[in-house]
């Protein structure tokens, strides 16, 4: 596959790939940055907000005054000022996703992460700086503006991505997403160490190189071509659209008359209907089926408990016994990128469906396996492997299918008009799901201990089922094909109800 993969990559195509996945890098070293020097910042807030000192470690092993704090991390006000460093993130990806719409198609795909890119600067100079004024302030401002950015970028990208590829090689292409997502934060977990960047003199500079690869991308996206679909379908511009298609495919015996004919007939359907916002997406019940397909890939991405393991990886290694855990995290880190790549050999060649059931179902399966392993450590020491085994195999398993994919299926499931919005909502349902888990997980592990993995296989075997019933294949299909497909299913539906209206009216009649 690989081969052929590089047979219809131009140099256009594979520039713009990149540079679009930088803005997925980014992301991704956001994501993890914040983790691995969480004493060493926690120590800087409690010294600058004037709650703790080193003296404090010594004072309270003599001391008996409740004020005194062996550790930043324990002083109410450090654990509020550390929990909105994390939380705000997420919030702030929350907000922004509903936009991504309308940055999307208000300049084009190109120029709208070309604009964006001032936030990603803008707060890494925030976080770089935090020193020079209160560093918990700068710190939460830069990481607000950070996960503003990060929620427009994490659908500008897989959309725009989605639009230039070959329909041959869009899940291959779509998966590289995810994959510079992983990479982002397995970058993040190496700097991160403290003999690198995640000390007390250089943590500011870890947090500030959040913003580098917007400065790259900024650099390159102007030589990237604009999407055709958008130059098409949105601006009507046809000329420009086969000048674009041409650049991103291979020269020679490529005809885009049959791509262009596609969003011709694409153009027509969605100038019969007035622009889909998210409201009249919400209420339609023409994409009602797509829609729903859509939120639950994404529920599944965050509800499979994937989170839990990257936030809590360290400490579930600590309970196993590890002695250095944090290496054994950069290993997920490892492993997380490791199997991406195999996804993307695979995604063309297995499908989206098949790769999505083998992941969930896979994870339930790891999800017992890492419950019965936490549960009888202690009377079998040997289980401490069966639950690190299953932790390494749970991540690779997120990373065959239910990790990237969800990501870019969105992308193929809506035609050009929902588009946006269905990525917007996507987004968004994804975000929100992040908070809630990362919110909610320690209080969950409290409650249920050992047991607290056996939750997230229940939801994943439901998961597992809905895709089994619900989602079609969309490998190799044209956007138009796979709409067929659901409007096939919806006409099914409602010749089944028209029969069944039918069936009861001759029956009261025939009793009467």
């Amino acid at each position: 596959m690989v081969p052929l993969l590089l047979q219809q990559l131009t140099g256009t195509l594979a520039l713009a790939v990149f540079t679009a996945a930088l803005g997925s890098l980014q992301y991704g070293y956001s994501l993890g940055v914040i983790n691995a020097p969480q004493k060493v910042i926690e120590n800087y807030y409690g010294r600058t907000l004037g709650v703790w000192s080193e003296r404090a470690v010594v004072l309270s092993e003599n001391s008996t005054e409740e004020e005194e704090y062996p550790e930043a991390g324990q002083h109410p006000a450090v654990i509020m000022y550390w929990s909105l460093s994390v939380a705000i993130f997420s919030i702030g990806g929350m907000l922004s996703s509903f936009l991504v719409g309308y940055v999307g198609d208000l300049r084009g795909r190109v120029k709208g992460m070309l604009m964006v890119n001032v936030l990603a600067v803008a707060a890494g100079l925030l976080m770089g700086l935090c020193k020079m004024w209160k560093p918990h302030i700068m710190v939460i401002s830069g990481r607000a503006v950070m996960g503003f950015y990060c929620g427009l970028t994490s659908g500008l990208v897989p959309m725009y991505i989605g639009e230039i590829a070959p329909k041959a090689y869009r899940g291959a292409l779509g998966t590289l997403h995810q994959l510079a997502i992983v990479i982002g934060i397995l970058v993040s977990q190496v700097l991160g160490l403290d003999f690198i960047l995640g000390n007390d003199a250089m943590w500011p500079l870890m947090l500030g190189l959040s913003g580098a690869p917007a400065v790259l991308q900024s650099l390159l996206l102007p030589l990237c071509p604009e999407s055709p679909r958008y130059l098409y379908i949105v601006q009507g511009k046809e000329q420009e659209a086969r000048k674009s298609k041409r650049s991103v495919m291979s020269e020679g015996e490529y005809d885009p008359t049959p791509d262009l004919e596609e969003m011709r007939r694409e153009k027509e359907e969605a100038d019969k209907e007035p622009r889909v916002s998210i409201i009249s997406l919400i209420r339609s019940s023409v994409y009602r089926q797509q829609l729903v397909v859509a939120l639950m890939m994404h529920l599944s991405q965050q509800f499979s408990g994937i989170n839990a393991i990257f936030y809590y990886s360290t400490a579930i290694f600590t309970r196993a016994g590890v002695g250095q855990p944090v290496y054994a995290t950069i290993g997920v880190g490892v492993i997380n990128t490791i199997f991406t790549m195999v996804s993307v050999a695979l995604v063309d060649k297995a499908g989206r469906r098949t790769l999505t059931l083998v992941g969930l179902g896979g994870m339930c399966c790891c999800a017992i396996g890492m419950t019965v392993g936490l549960k009888l450590q202690g009377d079998y020491p040997w289980m401490s492997y069966v639950s690190m085994s299953a932790i390494f195999l749970f991540v690779s398993f997120f990373e065959i299918g239910p990790g990237p994919i969800p990501w870019f299926i969105v992308a193929e499931l809506f035609s050009q008009g929902p588009r946006p919005a269905a990525i917007a909502l996507a987004g968004c349902c994804n975000w929100t799901s992040n908070f809630i888990i990362g919110m909610t997980f320690p209080y969950i592990q409290t409650w249920l201990d050992s047991y607290v993995f056996i939750l997230f296989a229940g939801l994943l075997f439901g998961f597992t089922v809905f895709i089994y019933l619900r989602v079609p294949e969309t490998k190799g299909k044209s956007f138009e094909e796979i709409a067929a497909v659901f409007q096939k299913g919806r006409k099914k539906l409602e010749q089944g109800t028209k029969d069944a209206t039918e069936l009861q009216e001759l029956k009261t009649s025939t009793d009467a």
